[in-house]
């Protein structure tokens, strides 16, 4: 009726009205994503994690996601100045995190930490130790047509809200907006009270599952990852060193020089445990017979993230004590140099060695152990090693070989560490490891029989040397073996603390088990070995 009195109205245009279409795109895109949050864990977990502190709290927690999503979807706006791309940028963003998330969690039921971002491109370089073979060609031509295709329909399809006057100026204050928090966390100023801001709004103990419950995958990982940057580690490495007392005039010298030769076997776990009773470890029930101490070990992790238990061995730190170190203790590695056992001993005066048939840039292990105190590294790349050849990884066979051999130079008279990190255990288990094996469990127990006959070697061979020897073997976690079980019904693994050579006694007699933890077991051998003042105590 307008149009025949000669009042056309134009047509509505969203676009005509920038401002309040981008705030309902964000306010939309929040909605989204407060409500795909929610499946980053099972619901179980999520009952199991949810927050202790009530409901005031709880929307405190909402309030605190908002600037995550706000800076996400500026960041999207600033490259497009496109609302709805924006939000269909924001919401595929956190639902990717939200997925990987749940994938890592049925895999190895921990939600996704802010370190696991550091790993990312390892997850590409080492799929099979990922057991991420699934990311092949199709991965990659799906995630960049998605990516490309998508964002190159918004561009031409959507019109942009740029301003037509100062164009270059608001695309350069946009810029700024979305880029400019993020790089002032790396500023102290700025990002020593944000952490501590936030330290506050986590609680003093680092709790991933209770995060990613209380803040989403995403805002969980920006939490953690401005607390570590602003930690005080400073402070906690002091407060370790007065409560360990452990430092290098508290080494007891030794009328002959001992040798201790640390043997972490990757995802050993004796599996008689469980009823199975068709493997054979002779091996290691010798060792059970030998040990000054010997018995069940906790987890740090449970089904992978060797580093840990590894760190929590070297260290003698209990995870706790390092806060959001802990996922990733290597990143930082330097603050703990003071109080790790590797570097009293150096400055003790012992060599020490550290042994692992791998890729030594993985988990940063070239530059953190030089740091921890290892004159020496022997890598990968010190084996003729041919994975077309020789199987998936390094055999346990040929890596007691090369420590016989690295142990008979150690002069008589220096002392020696030599920690050595298995590859031979890991999965995946696949046909073809094993002869005509297609059966994982059988894969796996053969594999087992396989490294307890070189350790059998390994035994024989340190009892041969003209010294004190002193031998600590564990499993750093139980195996992901998830067509026998999922979980584990008991993922502690098995350690043994077993005196060879000049350190046997003539009267030993074999001693009951005793459940240990990893940042325990260095403490309990120089008890044993009468080595350490301060572990008498």
């Amino acid at each position: 009726m307008l149009k025949g009195i000669g009042l056309a109205l134009p047509p509505f245009q969203l676009h005509d009205y920038p401002a309040p279409l981008t705030l309902g795109c964000y306010l939309l895109s929040c909605g989204v994503i407060f409500f795909t949050d929610r499946f980053a864990l099972p619901a179980r977990e999520r009952r199991r994690n949810a927050s202790p502190y009530g409901r005031n709290q709880d929307i405190i927690d909402i309030l605190a996601r908002l600037p995550v999503i706000a800076l996400v979807f500026a960041g999207f706006f600033a490259i497009s100045w496109r609302p709805l791309y924006a939000a269909a940028g924001v919401m595929s963003f956190f639902i990717i995190f939200t997925g990987i998330s749940r994938a890592k969690f049925k895999f190895i039921r921990e939600p996704l930490v802010f370190s696991d971002i550091a790993l990312v491109t390892d997850v590409f370089k080492y799929k099979s130790i990922f057991y991420a073979t699934s990311l092949n060609i199709v991965f990659w031509i799906v995630a960049v047509l998605y990516v490309f295709g998508v964002s190159g329909l918004y561009m031409y399809f959507e019109p942009t809200v740029l301003p037509a006057r100062d164009q270059m100026f608001w695309i350069l204050v946009m810029i700024g907006i979305a880029a400019g928090p993020w790089l002032s966390l790396f500023y102290g100023p700025v990002n020593r009270p944000t952490a501590a801001l936030v330290q506050r709004l986590m609680g003093k103990k680092v709790n991933v599952k209770m995060s990613t419950v209380r803040f989403g995958t995403f805002g969980s990982v920006v939490f953690h990852f401005i607390v570590w940057l602003g930690v005080k580690r400073e402070k906690i490495v002091a407060e370790l060193s007065v409560r360990l007392r452990a430092a290098v005039h508290d080494l007891i010298g030794h009328e002959e020089a001992p040798l201790i030769v640390v043997w972490q076997s990757e995802s050993f776990i004796d599996m008689r445990h469980f009823g199975v009773d068709t493997i054979k470890l002779p091996a290691i029930d010798r060792l059970r017979q030998q040990a000054a101490q010997w018995g069940r070990l906790s987890n740090v992790f449970e089904g992978g993230y060797t580093l840990r238990t590894e760190f929590a061995v070297l260290s003698g730190l209990v995870p706790d004590d390092i806060h959001v170190d802990a996922s990733y203790p290597y990143l930082r590695a330097s603050h703990y140099a003071d109080v790790v056992w590797p570097g009293k001993l150096k400055r003790a005066g012992w060599r020490t060695h550290f042994i692992h048939p791998y890729d030594r840039t993985f988990f940063l292990r070239h530059k953190a152990m030089p740091v921890l105190g290892f004159d020496t590294l022997t890598m990968l790349d010190a084996f003729d090693h041919d994975p077309s050849q020789d199987g998936l990884y390094v055999s346990d066979a040929v890596l007691t070989a090369r420590v016989l051999e690295e142990t008979q130079k150690l002069p008589d008279d220096e002392s020696g560490l030599f920690f050595v990190a298995s590859m031979a255990n890991h999965g995946p288990w696949e046909p073809g490891r094993v002869d005509a094996l297609t059966n994982p469990v059988e894969i796996y127990l053969a594999i087992l029989q396989q490294s307890d006959a070189a350790l059998r070697k390994l035994v024989d061979g340190l009892n041969k040397l003209d010294r004190p020897v002193w031998l600590v073997f564990y499993g750093d976690h139980a195996p992901l073996l998830k067509s026998f079980a999922d979980p584990f019904p008991d993922p502690r693994t098995d350690y043994f603390i077993v005196p060879l050579a000049k350190a046997r006694q003539a009267n030993h007699r074999p001693r009951p088990s005793q459940d240990e933890d990893p940042w325990n077991l260095l403490r309990a051998l120089l008890k044993h070995a009468n080595l350490h003042e301060d572990a008498l105590q």
